[in-house]
């Protein structure tokens, strides 16, 4: 851990890069869960060795092998990789054990529940087994039992799959892409796999797909610069970053967000939020909610000014409008949910392109409803309606309801077995309308929702 810290603030400092502490801890911890101690000497020099070397280039790998500011391969797996190169000193990947596995599977899942990502997870875990069936068939047979036991609890697959496979920086941005890369994964990390007769090791298993994750990803890393902040409601603040040259990505996508500031609680210094502009738009918009108590990150950037700098990265998300321009749709935020669809309808008011869309707008008070202003141009230039809801009110404005239910979708959207459905607010919320929706006759498939990461 000290020498990730240390090395981490080397660079930081020589590259003039924001310092991210909690990326480095995560670094170090996965390596001491892949490089263990000798039991008769911790200060056995090989070991120390292999430590430092390791440590070194996992953190060095983020500055000087990054493109654009932006890295391509997992720091653990390439430091460890570089240290068997070089040194022919490799790492033992003890987490791999039977003793292990129910730590290892309960702890990856929870992570892997955490950030959403069981699409990854699944696509990693069937393709093994198929490759792992497919070696057992292929060889003749034998003791299954003892094969499997081998291959997921006396090997790193269970930790391998839910920690270092799902690590954010260097996955595909969207589903589709992110199954394809843990199928790939899987398939190089099966003991059986070569090239020309050339064997891959868990970590050189992944570094091979981190080169497709990179090939098919949006590369910006960028430092923005803070233009303007604008308060929407009394909780929701926009800010509003400048952009040198116009940023690649689609309305409702998310990026990674990372200010560094000292005395960072136990949250770090990073967050994901929703990109709140639109593509077309000059400028990149986020909105964000601030509750009380807030978060040292928050707070942080409650206080900052024009001219302050924030850093953002790894443009990603499914939650966007489907191609087929003439798909009927019902948009239903709740709370600063609203973001992914205010850049939506902002799209589509610069582009001039109208869709049948309805949106329902969920608050608890008038005063807490933003972009009135968007979605009252959507109205008169695009025909799209908005329902407002304010749960904590006597009695509703004019034109609006208490709340959204059944029945008011069905009264406000008579044709609702016809459209599909995005949903975007609170994970309580979103769970709520979906099950709501299902019971009403909506097929699941009809029904989107992605991981909303200003909630996380």
């Amino acid at each position: 851990g000290t020498l990730c810290i240390g090395t981490n603030w080397i660079f930081a400092t020589l590259f003039e890069a924001p310092y991210n502490p909690d990326s480095t801890y995560i670094t170090a911890l996965i390596l001491a869960l892949i490089i263990s101690p000798p039991a008769a000497n911790i200060f056995d020099p090989h070991y120390l060795l292999l430590a430092f070397w390791a440590s070194t280039w996992a953190v060095a790998s983020k500055y000087i092998l990054a493109i654009n500011k932006k890295h391509v391969f997992n720091p653990a797996a390439l430091g460890v990789a570089i240290t068997s190169v070089f040194l022919g000193l490799s790492g033992s990947w003890w987490i791999g054990t039977m003793m292990m596995a129910p730590f290892a599977l309960l702890g990856g899942l929870l992570i892997v529940r955490k950030i959403h990502r069981f699409d990854l997870w699944w696509a990693f875990m069937i393709t093994y087994f198929a490759g792992t069936m497919y070696s057992f068939v292929s060889g003749g047979g034998g003791d299954i039992v003892g094969l499997l036991s081998h291959s997921y609890f006396y090997a790193p697959v269970l930790f391998f799959s839910t920690v270092m496979l799902t690590e954010p920086a260097t996955m595909p941005p969207t589903r589709y892409l992110r199954i394809l890369y843990g199928a790939m994964v899987a398939i190089f990390f099966l003991p059986n796999f070569n090239v020309f007769g050339y064997y891959f090791t868990p970590e050189l298993a992944l570094l091979a797909a981190n080169i497709y994750a990179y090939a098919v990803s949006p590369k910006a890393k960028l430092v923005l610069r803070l233009k303007e902040k604008v308060q929407r409601s009394r909780d929701v603040f926009d800010f509003i970053f400048e952009l040198e040259r116009p940023l690649a990505f689609l309305a409702g996508q998310y990026m990674e967000w990372t200010l560094p500031h000292g005395e960072s609680d136990s949250r770090g210094v990073r967050r994901y939020f929703t990109i709140a502009s639109a593509p077309e738009e000059q400028g990149l918009r986020l909105g964000i909610k601030f509750y009380s108590p807030a978060s040292s990150f928050k707070q942080k950037m409650l206080t900052m000014k024009p001219g302050d700098t924030v850093a953002a990265a790894q443009i990603a998300g499914d939650f966007t409008l489907p191609r087929n321009k003439k798909e009927k749709l019902v948009f239903i935020a709740g709370g600063i949910g609203i973001t992914p669809f205010r850049s939506m309808i902002q799209s589509l008011l610069l582009k001039k392109e109208k869709r049948d869309i309805k949106l329902l707008y969920a608050n608890k008070l008038p005063q807490d409803a933003v972009y009135w202003d968007t979605f009252e141009r959507a109205r008169q230039e695009l025909g799209i309606q908005t329902l407002y809801a304010f749960s904590d009110t006597e009695s509703p404005p004019e034109g609006s309801v208490k709340r959204i239910d059944a029945s008011v979708i069905a009264k406000t959207v008579p044709d609702f077995t016809d459209r599909t459905f995005y949903i975007s607010g609170p994970q309580g919320m979103v769970t709520a309308y979906k099950d709501m929706l299902q019971s009403m006759g909506i097929a699941r498939r009809r029904i989107h929702f992605d991981y909303f990461p200003g909630f996380a």
